[in-house]
Formats: C-alpha cells, sequence, structure tokens
C-alpha cells in the first residue's frame, strides 16, 4: 500500500489511540512534532518509535529546530541558540563556519531522540519591511550570503542524519504580514525576483526537500498564493530548477482560505508533491489525508530519493564541535548556549 501524500502531525506528547489508529489506515509518508509534543528525550524516542510503528514503514518524523525564536527542542534537555541573523553578522567564510558547527550540534540531538527531518534552511532574503515573525530567522539580507550560510545548514543537517527542507520556497522575505494569520502579497516585479529573491533558492536547488510560500506574487499569479499556484510552481520546478520533494507551508495556516480537504487538495492540484498539516487536529487530518491521495507517480519518485539521502550520521565528537563553536561564536561570554543540566548527552 502506497503511503498518503502528507505530513501530519499529533496532538500531545504520547500516542492516542485514535491516532495509532488513524495512522496506521492512512500511512502518512512523514510526521511533524512541535513544543506540545516535547517534554523530554525518553518521551520523545518512545513518541518517534511509536508514530514509525503507526504508519507502517521508517517514515521521516520532522521538526522546526532552526533556533532562536523556531525551536521545538530546548532547555534544560537541549541547548539554546541564539537568532540566525544575530549569527550571520560576521564575515561570510567565518559565518558559514559557524552555522555548519551549530547545525551539527543540533543534527546529533534531534538524532538521538529519533528526528530526522529539520525544517531548515532558510532561503529568505532578510529586507527593511520584513515581518518580525521571519526576519531574524533570516541568514542574511544578500542572497549570496543567504546561500553560502544555507549550503553550510543544509550540509551540516546531512552529515549528521538529517534531512533538510529548504524554505520558503521562491521567497518570503518581501512578506510585510505574518502568514499564520493573513495573506502576503508581493508587488515586486518579476526581473528584480529573479535578480534577488529567487536566488538563493537557485543555489540550493538540488536540496532533497523544500517548502513553499504562503504568499501571492503579483508579477507571478495575482490570483492565488505559491502553495495553490500551477504557475508559480511551475517556476520553482523550471526556472530556479528545484526537483526535490516539494512540501506546503502548513496548510492550516490562515494564509490559505477554505476547508482543510479543499486546501489540500488545491495543492496538490497544483503541483506539490506532499501537504503539511501541523495542529495535530484528528478531523483535519482525516480531511487532508483523503483530499492529499497516494503519493505516486514523479511525488513518489522524488520521495525515494529523499529518503536515500538519509543516511546514518558520520562519527562526531559533540563536545570537539561545541568548543569549536564556542571559539568562533565567541566563548561562554559571547553567547555559547551552553546546555543546561537536567538530561540529555
Amino acid at each position: 500500500m502506497a503511503a498518503t501524500a502528507c505530513i501530519l502531525g499529533c496532538s500531545g506528547p504520547a500516542l492516542l489511540d485514535a491516532e495509532r489508529r488513524f495512522f496506521s489506515r492512512v500511512r502518512p509518508w512523514g510526521f511533524i512534532l512541535f513544543a506540545r509534543n516535547v517534554e523530554e528525550p525518553a518521551q520523545l524516542r518512545r513518541l518517534t518509535a511509536a508514530l514509525r510503528d503507526a504508519a507502517g514503514h521508517d517514515a521521516p518524523v520532522f521538526i522546526d529546530q532552526e533556533g532562536g525564536r523556531v525551536a521545538r527542542l530546548g532547555p534544560p534537555h537541549w541547548r539554546s541558540w541564539p537568532a540566525p541573523l544575530d549569527e550571520a553578522t560576521r564575515p561570510d567564510a567565518r559565518a558559514a563556519e559557524v552555522f555548519d558547527l551549530r547545525y551539527r550540534l543540533i543534527a546529533a540531538e534531534l538524532r538521538e531522540v529519533g528526528i530526522d527531518g529539520n525544517c531548515a534552511p532558510l532561503g529568505d532574503i532578510a529586507g527593511p519591511r520584513t515581518h518580525p515573525v521571519l526576519r531574524n530567522r533570516c541568514y542574511g539580507g544578500e542572497a549570496g550570503t543567504v546561500a553560502r550560510i544555507g549550503r553550510a545548514v543544509a550540509g551540516a543537517l546531512l552529515a549528521g542524519g538529517v534531512l533538510p527542507v529548504l524554505k520558503h520556497i521562491p521567497g518570503h522575505g518581501r512578506a510585510t504580514v505574518d502568514s499564520h494569520l493573513d495573506l502576503p502579497r508581493v508587488g515586486a516585479p518579476l526581473a528584480v525576483l529573479r535578480a534577488t529573491d529567487f536566488a538563493p533558492f537557485r543555489a540550493l536547488a538540488d536540496l532533497p526537500l523544500g517548502m513553499t510560500a504562503h504568499i501571492v506574487y503579483d508579477a507571478l499569479d495575482p490570483d492565488r498564493p505559491a502553495t495553490q499556484s500551477g504557475t508559480v510552481i511551475g517556476v520553482i520546478r523550471d526556472e530556479i530548477g528545484f526537483d526535490g520533494v516539494l512540501m506546503t507551508d502548513d496548510i492550516s495556516m490562515s494564509a490559505l482560505s477554505g476547508a482543510p480537504g479543499d486546501r489540500a487538495a488545491a495543492a496538490r492540484a497544483a503541483g506539490c508533491d506532499m501537504v503539511l498539516h501541523c495542529n495535530g487536529d484528528l478531523a483535519e487530518m482525516a480531511e487532508i489525508a483523503a483530499a492529499s491521495g497516494p503519493l505516486d507517480g514523479a511525488a513518489a519518485d522524488r520521495a525515494a530519493r529523499a529518503l536515500a539521502a538519509r543516511r546514518a550520521p558520520g562519527r562526531a565528537d559533540s563536545s570537539a564541535l561545541a568548543a569549536a563553536y564556542a571559539r568562533l561564536a565567541g566563548g561562554a561570554d559571547g553567547g555559547w548556549p551552553v546546555r543546561h543540566r537536567g538530561g540529555g548527552r
């Protein structure tokens, strides 16, 4: 039986019987975790194992562990981190090295609890009007810097056995409203988008997975957000050159309208390979799974390639990585995210 073309959440720190039965029936391709699912390392290992057992296959389990404001794992069991934009304000070569070390440590923490996908790197460019929900999560205000740091992030995650998810294609930096709450609209000319916003995504187009932006780009499709626009997804595939698994941003965000199943069906019809649903509501997930349909055709081929990139992590000395990071980031007094006592290795 083919997996269903969706990535789903669950409601709490342990799998409910109803969720277990549902996941066994629909076999989602993957799962995503949030802070509501996280208590401590042993609990998280049990949950990730239970999700895979319910789905009946070695499903990837994703999380948003960017560091800074967007981090589902944190003290006392896991390290805390500065905002990405704060770490990026150093010479490019040194910034890329810092991010490599940072995400090697993050990858080790994720794999330790059974998580093998991270929704990073960001290819979005920070601008003067970028909404605060995104701005300090970015890696810089220039396409080349963003691409170099993004490459370091992705390489570090892959080396640590964690699949990176490139977001938010084709660029979220010009959004001046929060897509969790409203639908952003970008009016920049296509020539400007090609020269700036699209550039980091072209440079990172070989990555195995990517996530769409819930944004209307007037120059491409004034009537539909990228997630539900065949025109924009055509640009992502043909012009930007991204041929990895393309998942939606969270389909339950208020940027989109309509019933959950209708949102999912529109995204799949537009060319998204996978529908991401994050809030853990079982009734909504049933709609999403029915509308997403089976993972087949080109989407299944891309999914198989992505899973082939998920490999066992290489040997890593976390203490040495942490020491190297501390030296580059300025030491413990310069913002090093000291691991708090109380759990985790």
